[in-house]
């Protein structure tokens, strides 16, 4: 709950409380990104300093995401001609080619199984509950060589959704939730917090490619009709590792939308499922880039 202004030349941000404010000074010149959540505002001279800086300023939900579908996240960038490009020439250097964006998903879907692993593997609460990675080898080792093999990008999205079936019957197994099915906008069990979670992580996939200055329709997997389609491709890389657990660990300790909401939102820290995005998308875009000569 915080007021982002300009005073003395430099951009604070003031916060009241009863009895005094306080105001505390934003680096702008070591700043990227600056996401304004809940009960923020921030004036106009404010934001005329920040765009001097090359500072991306975003609008976004409680806790650095949106909450709701319908929560349309607005972004303001710098009008720089300066602002790099690397990011979106390289994704746009191989997007036109079938075969090289193929290639792309595939190692796309790759990172989201060795994130998955990596993950449960070390994650010693989810270990407490009974997620034991070793237990699905067997199905990473499959799905991983059924990636290499796939031949269209229908084909991996036929595989991806039996992955996530898979972890389905094995969380609903967990936490004796059999006969679970998955049924969007139904708020009973798990399916609620399913919904509510990857909508979180819709929000870290939108600003990490805000922040490269990839646009949102260049997906690789998902329908390319659809203006946010490479969001889907990118929180796809973490909504089954951190998202799909604790949605059903939640639901089987009814536990409140808030308090599941907190927990998302910690794990994303802790897991650094951003940095983690971050580096898949800069590594998909720059893959194919050719060396100078």
């Amino acid at each position: 709950m915080c007021r982002v202004l300009q005073k003395d030349g430099r951009v604070l941000y003031l916060a009241e409380n009863a009895k005094e404010y306080q105001y505390w000074n934003i680096p702008i010149a070591n700043t990227t990104c600056l996401l304004l959540g809940t009960g923020t505002s921030i004036t106009q001279p404010a934001m005329r300093m920040l765009a001097q800086a090359g500072v991306l300023v975003g609008f976004v939900g409680g806790g650095g995401t949106p909450l709701l579908m319908t929560n349309e996240v607005e972004w303001f960038t710098p009008q720089s001609e300066y602002r790099p490009t690397e990011y979106v020439q390289g994704w746009m250097q191989f997007w036109f080619d079938d075969a090289k964006r193929l290639e792309s998903a595939k190692r796309l879907q790759i990172a989201r199984i060795g994130f998955i692993q990596k993950v449960w593997k070390k994650d010693r609460e989810l270990r407490m509950e009974g997620f034991k990675v070793e237990e699905l080898e067997k199905d990473f080792s499959y799905m991983l060589q059924a990636i290499k093999d796939a031949y269209s990008v229908g084909k991996l999205l036929q595989l991806e959704a039996e992955l996530t079936k898979k972890l389905y019957k094995y969380a609903a197994k967990k936490t004796n939730q059999l006969g679970f099915l998955r049924e969007h906008a139904k708020a009973e069990d798990a399916n609620g917090f399913l919904d509510h979670g990857n909508y979180l992580a819709y929000g870290l996939g939108a600003t990490t490619l805000w922040v490269l200055g990839i646009p949102h329709g260049f997906a690789l997997m998902h329908g390319k009709t659809r203006r946010g389609a490479l969001v889907f491709d990118v929180a796809d890389l973490v909504k089954d590792a951190l998202i799909l657990p604790w949605a059903f660990i939640c639901s089987k300790e009814r536990q409140s939308e808030k308090e599941f909401r907190a927990q998302c939102l910690q794990t994303f820290v802790e897991h650094k499922a951003l940095d983690f995005m971050f580096d898949e998308v800069k590594k998909a875009a720059l893959y194919y880039k050719k060396t100078p000569t």
